[in-house]
């Protein structure tokens, strides 16, 4: 309010004096100038708040609100995007695009020839050899595939034009302050990772020698990376998409807010990181290994839990031990939510808190009621892209 006071004393202040012929005016007498003005101006609240926007280089109550709709649509698409990429996994569609570059992959194939140059192209790869060992691949079912994985590659691409051109002419007109162009910066940063890391993961499936599987499938490390900047960019913008469209509330005098951030934030984590290792049960189609719940076939601790060697690679290599642990990650989660939600329901919270509360608790349940379906119904492709959708 000061600085805004200051500038707009500066400004009559120099009117004044240009009024008064005071072209070449020293200081003192800028400052004699501008003394008056001082004690007798007022400033009203819509006033000072749009100066100080300028000033400060912050964007109004209506930019804001421009800015936050927009990123929650890149959240939005973020989330298609995720959806898109499990049903394109789980329909083993994602190694049928044996090249990739920028520019030259947008175009698909628009002819029965070019259908059939890309087929061939295919056919040299090892997962074409694989899926044909019983019975050979028709024409028709490699469109499909194709088709799947064509349009998650264009819905990636279509997420860096969304947040792009939109960036640049927010950024160009001044709706960003320091602050948020170091995120966006961020932001647009983990786009063009997303696409180098997602080429990065396919090339895994497409070469033999990345991969100890006898089935060509691309490696579970790339998988859950690829997985895990998707989570990260999700999270930058919802929150900040958030933040700019809804006033938060003051919870800071609030008794024991502070247990219930601790108990939100350790949430988070286990959900992030039970979601990680469910990348990991993706990639190695672990779910498919102990399809009974709550026990592993008629035992509680399934066998061969520790049977590779060295011993840490059971932790990511091996199917029976990375579905063991996705389960009880998935436990201490939903331990953790159901924590979180018990507390935090006695205390006196803004009707948005509650709202988030509440459906945080009935997500998780629902999350846990998915993933136990996708498991003892044998991963269907529906039951399977729900429950990874679930998790963000």
């Amino acid at each position: 309010t000061v600085a805004v006071q200051m500038l707009s004393v500066a400004r009559a202040a120099a009117t004044s004096c240009m009024r008064q012929g005071m072209l070449a005016a020293q200081p003192v007498a800028l400052k004699s100038a501008a003394r008056p003005l001082v004690r007798t101006m007022h400033f009203s609240r819509p006033q000072w708040v749009v100066l100080g926007a300028e000033l400060a280089g912050q964007s109004t109550a209506s930019q804001k609100r421009k800015v936050g709709i927009w990123l929650l649509g890149c959240a939005g698409m973020v989330y298609g995007a995720v959806a898109l990429g499990g049903v394109t996994r789980l329909t083993e569609s994602g190694l049928s695009m044996v090249n990739w570059d920028l520019f030259r992959t947008m175009k698909p194939p628009l002819s029965e020839a070019e259908w059939v140059t890309e087929f061939e192209r295919y056919k040299q790869f090892p997962e074409y050899k694989f899926k044909s060992s019983n019975e050979e691949m028709t024409l028709s079912q490699f469109k499909f595939i194709w088709t799947m994985e064509y349009t998650h590659r264009m819905w990636g691409r279509a997420i860096g034009l969304a947040f792009l051109i939109p960036c640049g002419y927010f950024w160009a007109r001044g709706y960003f302050a320091r602050p948020m162009k170091i995120r966006m910066l961020l932001a647009g940063s983990l786009i063009g990772v997303q696409g180098l890391v997602g080429w990065w993961m396919v090339k895994s499936g497409l070469d033999p020698s990345q991969n100890s599987s006898e089935v060509p499938r691309v490696s579970q490390y790339r998988l859950a990376t690829h997985l895990s900047l998707a989570f990260v960019l999700y999270s930058i913008f919802l929150w900040t998409g958030l933040s700019h469209v809804l006033k938060p509330a003051d919870h800071t005098k609030v008794a024991g807010i502070g247990k219930l951030r601790g108990l939100a934030h350790g949430s988070k984590t286990l959900v992030f990181t039970t979601a990680v290792m469910g990348a990991f049960v993706a990639g190695l189609d672990a779910g498919l290994v102990y399809n009974s719940w709550p026990k592993y076939a008629d035992k509680w601790i399934p066998e061969n839990l520790g049977s590779r060697t060295p011993l840490w690679k059971n932790f990511f290599e091996n199917e029976v031990t990375v579905q063991f642990i996705h389960r009880n990650l998935a436990y201490l989660t939903l331990a953790s939510i159901t924590a979180t939600w018990l507390i935090g329901r006695r205390m006196n919270l803004s009707r948005r808190a509650k709202f988030a509360l509440h459906g945080t608790m009935a997500m998780g349940y629902t999350q846990a009621a998915l993933g136990i379906s996708t498991l003892v119904h044998f991963v269907p492709v529906w039951l399977a892209a729900a429950h990874q959708s679930g998790s963000m």
